[in-house]
């Protein structure tokens, strides 16, 4: 009988790197605080303009290390998510039942990659549907798996710009969170990186894109201080929530 130890916080991106550049900093601090985290990718990202699948496999099992994560697993599914929404779905309901979180954190509402709204909508999908005892799914061994609907769904903001329901306090957890954005060097510019040491630095001849220019990690660390400011702090990570966000005591807020 398969059984798995639940996470606290099960994070989805819909291909690797998207959960380390929004919510890196959160996962890490709450590795740090004892919590069990995950990521599962939907996809390898063999679309990506630079860099192959099996690279990214293992820039992505760096970047886990780097994030403290309890597990990381990809779903395999194909990159600009396939047409059979139904698998997708039940992939997903799959996933979420597996690891039981409590908190799953999900692609942006709206981004500028068309595959982040998309995935978006699955998993918030998903995760009621897992909820649902009459949609049978089974681990690999065969084992019934039981229904679990998590208690929060929140997208984590990405290229556009969206106002957050909820921001995260990260300071202190930047460093660490840039250096596991950094493990993906076939994506992003990496400064001084040693191609001796690097699981590999991108040639000059291969094609610039809007993400492996010096510039974009300023607008990383740009728009994780815009967060921080929101709440009066030094670094944050934003996040929106399509319900409404409950506590016991307004002394909770920051």
């Amino acid at each position: 009988m398969t059984t798995h130890e639940p996470l606290d916080i099960l994070a989805f991106g819909a291909q690797p790197d998207d959960v380390e550049l929004s919510a890196g900093g959160t996962l890490i601090k709450a590795s740090q605080q004892g919590k069990k985290t995950g990521i599962i990718d939907l996809t390898r990202g063999e679309l990506g303009t630079r860099g192959s699948a099996e690279l990214r496999d293992r820039e992505a099992a760096a970047a886990g290390k780097a994030l403290g994560l309890t597990i990381r697993e990809n779903l395999e599914l194909k990159d600009g998510l396939p047409d059979d929404e139904q698998h997708v779905i039940m992939s997903l309901v799959a996933a979420v039942r597996r690891y039981r979180p409590r908190t799953v954190l999900a692609n942006a509402i709206f981004d500028r990659h068309t595959d982040h709204g998309r995935a978006a909508e699955f998993v918030h999908r998903a995760c009621f549907l897992a909820g649902l005892a009459k949609i049978e799914t089974a681990e690999e061994d065969g084992t019934r798996q039981q229904a679990h609907r998590p208690k929060h769904v929140l997208h984590y903001i990405q290229d556009r710009f969206r106002e957050p329901s909820i921001v995260v306090d990260i300071t202190g957890a930047e460093e660490a969170k840039y250096a596991a954005i950094a493990c993906y060097s076939s994506q992003f510019h990496v400064p001084g990186a040693d191609p001796a040491e690097a699981l590999r630095v991108p040639s000059a001849s291969e094609l610039a894109t809007p993400i492996s220019t010096p510039e974009f990690m300023a607008v990383v660390r740009g728009r994780d201080i815009t967060m921080g400011r929101f709440i009066g702090v030094n670094s944050g990570e934003g996040f929106e929530s399509q319900t409404p966000l409950g506590i016991t005591d307004l002394s909770d807020l920051v």
